[in-house]
């Protein structure tokens, strides 16, 4: 539709909203815009338009497509992500900070003009059931329908957003672009994108966002990362509750007594594997209402409640299997987005670690033929699936509540091959917290870095924190400090990842992470099954369900031991770090320290 012959009055009558629309329209000079609806006709129409520019690749699963992004534009761009608060401390030593004049003035520049040749895509969103006030209402404007596709899947979008925005509701701006006008009719690459000039900005004050040059993942789905993490955190502290980089998963015992758990893993950590878990043990449940993000808010009761505000899955392929993942996999039968995973002779979707037989030959993420023992990855390591949550065959009832479900027990977990045990409960909330601000990891495919170097990775939130982050740390401190301590969650430590002196896992993981989570659901009911340590409180040996495991007494002993002169270091190596977040670092943070230092000289 041609933008001078819009009525935008005749979609919303929210001033605010049509003014920004018409600003935009005006800047970045698209040769006709698009107003999302989010129907059906429209997503069967926007991945015809896409299979016919060949950047989707239609599969033989039902309604599910293909995608190879540019091999410049595969994954999160840190360096190129901004913190844009009006003071520079504001932002905190984690994040990338540029002043938010200068940068206005950038982007300026950069949209000017950015659209020529292209749609614009104007999608009304909201993060979080429709009408929940734990839900967030946002407008993404995009050039790109791959990304409306995405969004389609990651967000609920289309008209229900607007009547719950109404006249005068207050929405999150998002504003993208690939940052390739199309000028005298040319055609331009299959996969748009800017190699050498990303931009995605966050102005925390004005709750905006705006991202430029990339069309991939978190960098264009402005719903996922940007708004529900960086954003969010930003008004979680505002409004004194929590935005968070977690899963949420319910658990019902063989006794049918039900329990809520939210569990913070770095990404690339088996945060979706553990929402999804299939327990290796009889009488458990367990089902799923979100694989990463998870907003809390305190309740009338006391307790913490939590929705997830994303109506899908953008998870990792690789690694992802029936053995794995199985609910997982069940959910990528229909109706999916597959980006940068490799096509099989047969017209369908393949990755590394999804099964034992190794195909013969493939098409691999960047389209070239690929044959069984090449040395290359035929999909890439950051290659993901989009899929519908509702999809999932273990969905949990509470998904769609609009007060959320409350939360028993909260996880942090890293990657970790020795030193932390497989699992420890905190001694109390400041000591939780301290656990969690203390998390680290070996690094993975979906961040930028060195693969299998250690990262301090705070709350797992060290790529997605708005704000300072020892302000972040306060503000939990804050929550014991303003609700009631006993009506708040348990908190842990779990690892599934170390390592005997053969480099081997000992512990089995996948669906035997039921048996961690069993001895964390009896915690929660304050069960006394284990053993107070300068650490923590470790489970007892026979805390935990062992049949049927190939474990031996010593590895188990292993697992659930740690070493005190190996902690002496960690808190030492601890202490150095949070010297970054100079006089932002709570007060609490060192005197667990200290209390910790104290007890393990003992």
């Amino acid at each position: 539709m041609d933008p001078k012959s819009i009525n935008f009055s005749n979609w919303t009558k929210h001033s605010k909203l049509i003014e920004w629309i018409q600003e935009k329209v005006a800047l970045c000079k698209p040769s006709s815009v698009h107003l999302c609806t989010g129907s059906k006709e429209e997503w069967d129409s926007l991945t015809s338009l896409l299979v016919e520019q060949g950047v989707f690749h239609r599969l033989k699963r039902e309604n599910s497509f293909l995608c190879r992004s540019d091999p410049e534009d595969v994954a999160r761009v840190e360096d190129r992500t901004f913190i844009c608060s009006k003071n520079k401390e504001d932002a905190g030593p984690t994040n990338n900070w540029e002043d938010p004049q200068k940068m206005k003035q950038t982007l300026h520049t950069l949209f000017d003009g950015c659209m020529e040749g292209r749609v614009m895509y104007v999608i009304p969103f909201s993060m979080g059931p429709f009408g929940s006030k734990l839900s967030t209402i946002a407008v993404q404007i995009s050039d790109s329908p791959y990304v409306v596709c995405n969004m389609r899947i990651m967000a609920r979008i289309g008209i229900k957003a607007l009547d719950v925005l109404s006249t005068n509701g207050e929405f999150v701006p998002c504003m993208h672009s690939v940052g390739v006008p199309l000028k005298n009719g040319e055609k331009g690459p299959i996969w748009p994108c800017q190699k050498d000039k990303k931009y995605i900005v966050h102005f925390p004050e004005e709750k905006s966002i705006y991202s430029f040059g990339s069309g991939y993942g978190g960098n264009a789905l402005l719903g996922k990362k940007c708004l529900a993490l960086r954003i969010a955190s930003v008004k979680a502290k505002e409004e004194g509750s929590l935005a968070e980089h977690m899963l949420i998963l319910g658990i019902t015992s063989p006794s049918l007594e039900k329990k809520y758990i939210a569990a913070a893993f770095p990404s690339a950590c088996g945060k979706t594997n553990l929402a999804m878990l299939k327990p290796t043990i009889p009488g458990w449940k367990i089902e799923c209402v979100g694989d990463d993000i998870a907003w809390m808010r305190i309740g009338t009761d006391g307790r913490l409640y939590a929705i997830n505000p994303e109506a899908g899955f953008f998870g990792v392929a690789p690694g992802t299997s029936y053995d794995s993942n199985p609910n997982a996999m069940e959910c990528l039968t229909k109706n999916c987005i597959f980006t940068n995973v490799a096509l099989t002779d047969d017209n369908d979707v393949w990755w590394e670690g999804m099964s034992d037989d190794i195909p013969e030959h493939l098409i691999d993420w960047r389209g070239n033929d690929w044959y069984k023992g090449s040395s290359e990855k035929a999909a890439h390591p950051n290659s993901r699936f989009t899929a519908p949550a509702i999809q999932c065959p273990v969905l949990d009832e509470g998904f769609e509540k609009l007060e959320g479900v409350p939360i028993s027990a909260i996880i942090f977990g890293g990657r970790r091959e020795s030193t932390v045990p497989l699992a420890i409960s905190s001694l109390n909330w400041n000591h939780g917290v301290f656990l969690g601000a203390s998390l680290s990891s070996e690094m993975t495919a979906a961040a930028a870095g060195t693969i299998g170097k250690l990262r301090h990775d705070p709350f797992a939130m060290l790529p997605f924190c708005g704000y300072n982050m020892g302000d972040y740390f306060a503000h939990w401190f804050d929550m014991a400090k303003k609700h009631e301590e006993k009506k708040l969650p348990h908190i842990f430590y779990v690892n599934w990842f170390r390592k005997d002196a053969d480099g081997k896992f000992i512990w089995p993981g996948f669906g035997d992470n039921i048996r961690v989570l069993e001895w964390i659901f009896e915690r929660t009911n304050n069960s006394k099954n284990y053993i107070q340590t300068p650490i923590g409180l470790l489970p007892k040996k026979e805390a935990f369900d062992t049949s049927n495991l190939t474990l031996s007494d010593n590895q188990l002993e292993e697992l659930l031991s740690y070493d005190n002169a190996a902690y002496k270091n960690e808190l030492q190596e601890l202490r150095e770090y949070f010297k970054l977040f100079g006089s932002h670092l709570p007060h609490e943070i060192t005197k667990v320290l200290d209390e910790m230092e104290s007890k393990l000289s003992q």
